[in-house]
């Protein structure tokens, strides 16, 4: 699913705690998937608001430059004692948050983004640049939240789309590097508005029927490909985003994808996959479709 040979683990940085904890969870997700890791700190000089007084004769720019290479210099010490064993490498690029990390993510097989920042990365807030990035970035993006619970299931939301099965797919891999099992939850909505009318209008068992027979035929060629998988699913009625933030509370991880259908109707972020990232008490992965998958 996210195989790109060579390709590393990217994680952004911008000196505040929860930058850290991100790198700090993309370094064991690099040594988990035996890739590299590269730390990335976006700089825009005059977005900063602390003072630093650079060398005499020296440009202003040089001192604020300063405290991005140390930005980055802490990353990557941080990230050499939580996996010494991954090559770690770090950059300060120029440009505004949201542009660089797209640009990074395009030969990247994860992006790690912690959930609040500041400096390079001002407003690096749920709702910001990381809805941003996550909604249009061609690698899978993790955002560091919440409290991953290591013994907890890895969570994912299906709808039948095609991007939810890459969603799915990522899910799988997820859980099978981590030895975990994985949830999968389907939830699914009648069109209607009085509830008594619902016995006359449909037959309930029926739809629930079908809703699980989506869910077990999506599941099936992924459960043939990692047969080691535990699996359990879980069909409801009910809305999909409230389920999912629900679920997250046990769960490891919670993957969705960036849009959908049915149910998960629209789920570009703003809807379903935004709900999650504003509310899951777990990280969350949105998965979207590459680049060279996409006739957009």
């Amino acid at each position: 699913m996210t195989n790109r040979s060579g390709a590393p683990v990217v994680v952004a940085v911008d000196g505040s705690t929860s930058a850290l904890e991100a790198v700090r969870v993309a370094a064991r997700e690099a040594a988990t998937r035996s890739r590299p890791l590269r730390v990335v700190h976006a700089f825009i000089w005059s977005l900063y608001d602390v003072s630093l007084t650079p060398a005499p004769g020296a440009p202003l720019e040089a001192g604020f430059r300063h405290q991005a290479e140390r930005f980055v210099a802490e990353a990557v010490t941080e990230a050499g004692k939580v996996a010494p064993e991954v090559a770690v490498t770090g950059s300060v690029v120029d440009g505004a948050a949201a542009p660089v990390l797209l640009a990074e993510a395009r030969d990247a097989a994860l992006l790690v983004l912690g959930s609040r920042g500041l400096g390079g990365f001002g407003g690096l807030l749920i709702g910001s640049v990381a809805v941003q990035v996550s909604a249009h970035a061609d690698c899978p993006v993790l955002v560091v939240k919440g409290e991953a619970r290591a013994d907890g299931p890895v969570l994912v939301g299906v709808d039948g789309s095609n991007l939810s099965a890459q969603a799915l797919g990522f899910a799988f891999e997820e859980a099978a590097l981590r030895d975990a099992e994985l949830v999968a939850v389907h939830a699914w909505v009648i069109p209607v508005a009085p509830s008594d009318l619902l016995p006359a209008a449909y037959n309930v068992e029926a739809l629930a029927a079908e809703e699980e027979r989506v869910l077990a035929e999506a599941i099936a060629g992924w459960s043939e490909r990692y047969p080691d998988v535990p699996v359990r699913r879980r069909v409801a009625y009910g809305a999909p985003a409230r389920m999912l933030v629900e679920e997250s509370a046990s769960a490891q991880l919670t993957v969705v994808g960036a849009r959908g259908r049915g149910a998960l109707a629209g789920m570009l972020l703003g809807s379903v996959s935004h709900t999650v990232l504003h509310h899951s008490h777990s990280p969350v992965v949105v998965v979207r479709h590459r680049r060279e998958d996409r006739t957009d």
